[in-house]
Order: structure tokens, then C-alpha cells, then sequence
């Protein structure tokens, strides 16, 4: 397949620009008094993260002629739905808020260009439905919801909410904070099945494709 070793440098770029984004953002953090669990306490923080290893991961699965295995696939998947999400709550509800203490640049490639570049690796190098159960929705799903669950409980007992929509003050009460939530579980899970269908295009996925391409033109 040649596509697999452009993607690979294409994962290897990515990878790197958000690693420098996240690391470098996480380090100003840090100086300025923040903590790990502060900075983690932002989905985007960890989504962004989790963006890092897959396509850093990713890259060196590719160069080094490494077929998806389902766990892998799963993993990608799970990676590819929350960078997406992230994406597209911050751009449709959040654009207009205060940024914090996230640098402007940071914001440009946490929220915009590694949701985008996370995507467009999917859709290039689907994992095939060999590999990639359609039970992957629901763990792309649960891992954003034990986050709200998190998020919630912890905001309950000292009054911090990462996000507007957690915040029963700014929804009009508890009510509002659980439609308002229930209505983003629901775009959650959509996305996650648009997700998976996309993914399971085809029986293999181009790296298990190149390995398959290399045994045939070995003499």
C-alpha cells in the first residue's frame, strides 16, 4: 500500500505538533501553580494526550509494518471520537468563552487541527471491520461519560467545573445541567456510531493491507 508510509510521516508530524502544544501548555501550567489533576481536569487535555500516543504509536505501528490488532483498533477508535467531540464542542459552544490561561496557538491545535488531523487519519487508514468491533461504540462512549460522572461528583464537593454545561449555577439547576448533558450523550453516541461504521470500510485496514502487499512480492 503507499499510502502507508506518507500516513506514517503524516502521524509522525501530528503527533509531534500536538505533543508540543499539550507539553508546552502543561509545563506554563505548571510554572504558574497548576497541578497534573488541574490540568487533567479539561477533557481536552486529555483527549489531546490520548491524540499524542495514538498517532506518535501510530507512526511507528506503520514504519514498522504493524497490522492493527482489534485492542489497537478500539483504542484508535475511542481516540478518534473524542478528538472529534472535542472538536466540535468547543467550535459550535464554547468558541465564544474566555480561553484561560491557554495560549492562543495552544487553542488553535488542541481545539481545531488535531480533531481535524485525527479525523482525516481515520478516514485514510480505517482499521476494517476484521478488527474493529461494532462494541467500540459503546466504549467511546463510556469513556466521555465517566469523565461528566467524574467531573460532576468533584464539582459537587468543591464547587470547580471545568465546563459551563457542568455548572448547575450557569444551567438554571440540576435539571438543566442533566438535559443539557443528556443532549450531548446523545450527539456522543451518533458520533461514535458514524465513527465505527467509518471504520469498518472494507475487510483490512491499509496497514494490515501493506503486510499482505509485502508477503506477495517476496520471491
Amino acid at each position: 500500500m503507499q499510502l502507508a508510509r506518507p500516513m506514517a510521516v503524516y502521524r509522525l508530524v501530528f503527533g509531534l505538533l500536538a505533543l508540543v502544544a499539550v507539553g508546552g501548555q502543561l509545563l506554563l501550567n505548571l510554572a504558574y501553580g497548576d497541578t497534573l489533576v488541574g490540568f487533567y481536569s479539561y477533557y481536552t487535555n486529555i483527549g489531546n494526550t490520548g491524540a499524542v500516543v495514538v498517532l506518535l504509536v501510530g507512526a511507528a505501528r506503520l514504519f514498522r509494518r504493524r497490522p492493527d490488532s482489534r485492542r489497537w483498533a478500539v483504542v484508535r477508535a475511542v481516540t478518534t471520537v473524542s478528538l472529534v467531540f472535542i472538536g466540535l464542542v468547543f467550535n459550535l459552544l464554547l468558541s465564544g468563552g474566555s480561553l484561560g490561561g491557554m495560549l492562543p496557538q495552544v487553542n488553535v491545535v488542541v481545539h481545531m487541527i488535531t480533531p481535524v488531523a485525527v479525523l482525516v487519519d481515520w478516514l485514510v487508514t480505517p482499521p476494517g471491520r476484521r478488527v474493529l468491533p461494532w462494541w467500540s461504540i459503546a466504549v467511546a462512549v463510556a469513556v466521555p461519560v465517566v469523565y461528566c460522572a467524574v467531573a460532576l461528583v468533584r464539582g459537587s464537593l468543591d464547587g470547580f467545573y471545568p465546563y459551563p454545561f457542568f455548572d448547575p449555577a450557569v444551567q438554571g439547576g440540576a435539571g438543566g445541567v442533566a438535559l443539557y448533558l443528556l443532549a450531548l450523550i446523545v450527539a456522543l453516541a451518533l458520533l461514535a456510531l458514524a465513527t465505527t461504521a467509518l471504520g469498518r470500510r472494507g475487510r483490512r485496514g491499509v496497514e494490515e493491507a501493506r503486510v499482505a502487499d509485502d508477503a506477495r512480492a517476496r520471491p
